[in-house]
């Protein structure tokens, strides 16, 4: 049977950039697939995959989410500062 993909780079670039909690969640599960496949846990290192790419899926997009956020913040903010004459 081929080894699971272990998603650790890509969780580890998603809690860098995106959302420490749950890319912290997604390296746990990540670093659970090599341990499991090589135990000869085929199917528990089937889950610690998908489970790795969930939350760092989740991380990313929450990430992404909250930049869009701050930056229409920012953007409103800077709009309405020029319309009461920058204060």
């Amino acid at each position: 049977m081929e080894k699971p993909k272990n998603y650790l780079i890509e969780s580890i670039l998603a809690t860098i950039f995106c959302c420490l909690p749950f890319g912290i969640a997604g390296i746990v599960f990540a670093s659970k697939v090599n341990s499991e496949y090589e135990a000869g846990n085929y199917e528990a290192a089937v889950k610690a995959s998908k489970d790795a790419k969930k939350w760092t899926i989740v991380s990313a997009v929450i990430g992404i989410v909250t930049l869009i956020i701050s930056l229409a913040f920012g953007l409103l903010g800077g709009i309405l500062g020029a319309m009461n004459g920058g204060y």
